[in-house]
């Protein structure tokens, strides 16, 4: 085989292993979100404890307006087991880079819903929650930002005179 020809087939192997990669990774995030929300909805102690990781803290504001943390023992106390939720959940957006993943996530009950922002490492070969930043919400209530219909933000008037820049950087 040709030199180039070894080049060309290497880079695709490796394009090709870079895009399973993801793939699996992309799986993986959803299916720890999974087991996270189909785990508290059924009240399963194992699928919540192979979604988190170790310690990991809970934050919110409490209805006094202060902030309260947990942990996950904390978390994991109060739940009953068989009992199962009236509820349905689903998953908002997520986002992974890496190592790295963020995801929102919705819980929604008769008369109001949590929406968690959570953070996931890749701890070994699994996708583990680090932190939970919760919210009670009406139910007609959405986040706002990119990707979930929020509105943009309200851009500011120009100035009639634009200032000449110093150099051309390539933006003007």
């Amino acid at each position: 085989m040709k030199p180039k020809a070894i080049l060309l087939l290497l880079g695709l192997m490796a394009g090709l292993t870079w895009r399973v990669q993801a793939q699996t990774d992309d799986a993986l995030v959803k299916g720890t979100l999974l087991d996270y929300l189909e785990g508290g909805t059924n009240q399963d102690t194992a699928r919540l404890n192979r979604a988190f990781f170790g310690g990991v803290l809970q934050m919110s504001i409490n209805r006094d307006g202060r902030p309260t943390a947990s942990t996950k023992r904390e978390f994991m106390s109060k739940v009953r087991i068989g009992q199962k939720l009236d509820r349905t959940t689903r998953i908002l957006s997520y986002s992974v880079l890496n190592n790295a993943a963020t995801a929102t996530v919705e819980s929604e009950y008769a008369d109001f819903k949590y929406v968690d922002y959570l953070n996931l490492l890749k701890v070994g070969n699994d996708w583990k929650i680090v932190s939970r930043v919760f919210t009670r919400a009406d139910k007609d209530q959405q986040p706002i930002g990119v990707g979930t219909g929020g509105k943009a933000p309200v851009a500011q008037k120009k100035s009639a005179t634009k200032p000449k820049p110093k150099y051309n950087d390539g933006w003007d």
